[in-house]
């Protein structure tokens, strides 16, 4: 089963994310104060915001290789966004 999720995770950050928080709502309550900022994740930087849920750790947060880890997958988030920018722009041509 766990790595049924980390395939989904990779592939589907979006529906990995919303199952972490139907399934384990504790994990995505502790690592936000209120629900908007995981339902912005989920729209706009779906991987940043998994790692982010799945790395914090109550009381501590993210640390160290933590965060280095979750600015990648937001680089990665961009880089998916600016790709598809210059794709659709590509197709209007």
């Amino acid at each position: 089963m766990g790595c049924l999720f980390a395939i989904f995770a990779g592939v589907f950050p979006r529906l990995a994310l919303f199952i972490v928080w139907v399934v384990r709502p504790a994990f995505v309550d502790a690592a936000f104060d209120t629900w908007i900022w995981p339902l912005l994740g989920i729209v706009f930087f779906p991987f940043a915001t998994l790692l982010y849920v799945i790395f914090y750790t109550p009381g501590v947060g993210l640390v160290g290789w933590e965060w280095f880890w979750v600015v990648v997958a937001l680089i990665f988030d961009l880089a998916h966004m600016v790709a598809s920018a210059f794709q659709q722009r590509a197709r209007a041509r």
